[in-house]
């Protein structure tokens, strides 16, 4: 019997692309658009170091949701994170809260997909706890996406009131990070 390889023909790349020889936002876009318009419910595509996972949950039903999985940072910057297998969602204690009654204060959501880091390394305090007063464009955590380390800033003076996110877990587009108290 014999066998084909399923391995994918490169397009002509910019040398932009080239040169980093990893995996643009478009490139993930494109991934998850081809899982949502299929039958498909997990994909893998790997690109040099980096690779990515778009799994749908069962039964297709629901958005696919890639996991972008990469070679570790140096120990220098970050510890060591596991991306390619999905950790087991968080309970959603805040959000249960919610539907009885509003808390005051503003959510900080994330920008984009990526891993949650309170400290600039592992070794370096929090850059806030909760009871914490913070001014407007004060570095609140860090969320690192296709190693891209994006800091994430207050957007208001206030408050910290939670931390909805432990440290060094991935996190969602628009997955509240933290509840400020304006003040």
């Amino acid at each position: 019997m014999a066998t084909r390889s399923l391995k994918p023909q490169q397009p002509e790349r910019t040398p932009e692309a080239v040169v980093t020889n990893g995996f643009t936002m478009e490139d993930v876009k494109k991934l998850v658009q081809l899982v949502e318009k299929s039958d498909v419910t997990h994909i893998a595509w790997q690109r040099g170091p980096e690779k990515v996972v778009i799994r749908r949950g069962p039964g297709g039903s629901g958005p696919a949701i890639p996991v972008l999985a990469a070679a570790p940072p140096p120990p220098a910057i970050l510890a060591p994170v596991a991306h390619a297998a999905p950790a087991a969602p968080a309970t959603p204690a805040p959000k249960a809260e919610a539907k009885g009654e509003a808390k005051p204060g503003v959510e900080v959501k994330s920008p984009f997909v990526g891993t949650f880091y309170r400290a600039p390394s592992p070794d370096s305090p929090p850059f806030v706890d909760v009871g914490q007063k913070v001014k407007k464009g004060q570095t609140l955590c860090i969320v690192e996406a296709m190693k891209l380390m994006n800091e994430i800033e207050s957007e208001q003076d206030g408050t910290i009131a939670e931390i909805y996110v432990q440290n060094a877990t991935p996190v969602e587009f628009g997955e509240p990070l933290f509840r400020i108290v304006p003040g």
